[in-house]
């Protein structure tokens, strides 16, 4: 599988435009966009995560989750994640460590540099059964024991 976007290259900076508006950040916290092909035969849906896992947590820090992403499904357009654009069919946004189901942008401690990896994960089933108040490690359980092959695209931010 190959995952890209429109507003960043693998191992660029986060452009503000993704980045929390909050905890002293001023971006837009709009999600990226972001595209993938060449999912593996067999794939019943998608689920998109961005995880850091530089977060001074001991576990990481997920900021986006999207699960339930129909198998016909290619990109999602920046904003998705923010209610700015739709999700597809009955995709669903799963609750970050912000707290809340929708995109939170990066916000690393002062002179901190942290990696944003963004994940597409094709999955052998056609939904997985979260909600929007599962944690990224109830959707991170779910995916592993279902995925077919994942492509990640990485942005950093300090």
């Amino acid at each position: 599988m190959k995952l890209f976007s429109k507003d960043f290259q693998d191992g660029q900076t986060l452009p503000d435009r993704h980045v929390f508006n909050d905890m002293g950040y001023h971006g837009d916290n709009v999600s990226p966009h972001l595209a993938w092909d060449d999912a593996p035969a067999g794939t019943k849906s998608f689920v998109v995560t961005c995880y850091d896992p530089d977060a001074p947590t001991g576990s990481g820090w997920w900021h986006w989750i999207v699960a339930n992403i129909p198998a016909d499904t290619r990109e999602l357009p920046q904003g998705a994640g923010s209610g700015i654009a739709p999700l597809p069919g009955k995709a669903l946004q799963t609750r970050t460590d912000f707290g809340n189901s929708q995109y939170g942008g990066a916000a690393p401690p002062a002179g901190e540099r942290h990696r944003y990896i963004f994940t597409v994960h094709a999955l052998d089933v056609e939904q997985i059964d979260v909600d929007a108040q599962s944690s990224g490690a109830m959707v991170g359980f779910n995916v592993h024991f279902h995925t077919l092959g994942n492509a990640t695209l990485t942005a950093m931010y300090r």
